[in-house]
């Protein structure tokens, strides 16, 4: 695989391959990529702290809530927001 900005051509293909990176850092093949997507991100609580961290990335709240139930994570602790373009 070619790098790319920091990840690899897989990694622009399926996004899975971000789950668990930090939102505030998408390469600019990322920000294209996944730009309309919305990513999961888990709430924020004084109680838990969570590292700020992509969760799930889909087109649905179908398929979001089919990622995060596959990884065991509860659906309703997460924020959903869509991604936008680089530019």
């Amino acid at each position: 695989m070619l790098p790319c900005g920091g990840i690899t051509a897989s990694t622009v293909k399926d996004p899975r391959l971000a789950i668990g990176r930090s939102p505030d850092r998408p390469t600019l093949v990322e920000r294209i990529r996944f730009a309309g997507k919305t990513v999961a991100l888990e709430i924020y609580t004084p109680e838990t702290i969570p590292l700020r961290r992509l969760e799930a990335i889909g087109d649905s709240m179908e398929e979001w809530v089919r990622i995060l139930k596959d990884r065991g994570l509860d659906p309703a602790g997460f924020e959903y927001t869509r991604l936008a373009p680089p530019y």
